[in-house]
């Protein structure tokens, strides 16, 4: 099995996550947006898998800070390039286990991801 999470290290959500994998024994590697940015492949991925609406986090600061003629106008391709240019816009964390890729931390989404 193959796990892998995306996100920030110090960000609180991230640890939530982190501790619970930890406490089940789920190995898993992490790549920080900080250190190293997400691919564009990647990008394209999880919007195509997931929605643009979805990977873009449009609470944090750095959706406020885009320009409002982009964030009205967005759509997967300006997406892609506002993830590569902003990776900490990425909704986190972001987790891909084996074939399936989901977002944010509900621990009952991963309870049921990992007992399947």
């Amino acid at each position: 099995m193959s796990t892998k999470i995306y996100g920030i290290k110090n960000c609180d959500t991230m640890k939530k996550a982190f501790k619970w994998l930890d406490s089940k024994g789920v190995s898993y590697e992490f790549q920080d947006y900080k250190k190293e940015a997400p691919s564009e492949e990647q990008a394209k991925q999880w919007i195509e898998t997931l929605g643009w609406e979805n990977v873009i986090n449009k609470r944090g600061t750095t959706w406020r800070k885009l320009d409002d003629d982009l964030k009205n106008n967005m759509n997967e391709q300006k997406a892609v390039e506002v993830i590569l240019d902003n990776p900490s816009i990425i909704k986190r964390p972001l987790l891909e286990h084996n074939d399936q890729t989901i977002l944010g931390f509900k621990e009952a989404d991963y309870q049921a991801l990992f007992e399947s």
